[in-house]
């Protein structure tokens, strides 16, 4: 059982950044970050193996980059020129089994964390 823990949401300006972390309890092989906006599917944002490979969704290309930080068991999502469209509550999920040809696919995800809420504003 791996526990997800996300931090680092708030409220900016349309243009701003934000640094995303997603602090997990044990070691993990793939993780993804994902997004859901009220009344909206849940939309993969970011994926990254723990060999570094990255994959990116093409709404947010561009403008975010995914990294982790092995040794502490932690993941980020830095986000530029953020738009409100972003807005919306960002989860982070860890796979056992790494698939990066589904990589945006809830369903391959087993752990997820409880998310933390993204606000930009015009």
């Amino acid at each position: 059982q791996v526990r997800l823990v996300e931090s680092g949401g708030g409220s900016v300006q349309a243009g701003g950044s934000l640094r995303l972390s997603c602090a997990a309890s044990g070691y993990t092989y793939c993780m993804a970050w994902f997004r859901q906006a009220p009344g909206k599917e849940r939309e993969g944002i970011a994926y990254i193996e723990d060999s570094g490979t990255t994959l990116r969704s093409y709404s947010m290309k561009g403008r975010v980059t995914v990294s982790r930080d092995n040794a502490k068991n932690t993941l980020y999502l830095q986000m530029n020129s953020l738009k409100p469209e972003d807005t919306a509550t960002y989860y982070c999920a860890a796979a056992t089994i790494c698939r990066p040809d589904f990589w945006s696919t809830e369903g391959k995800y087993t752990y997820w964390g409880q998310g933390t809420q993204v606000t930009v504003s015009s």
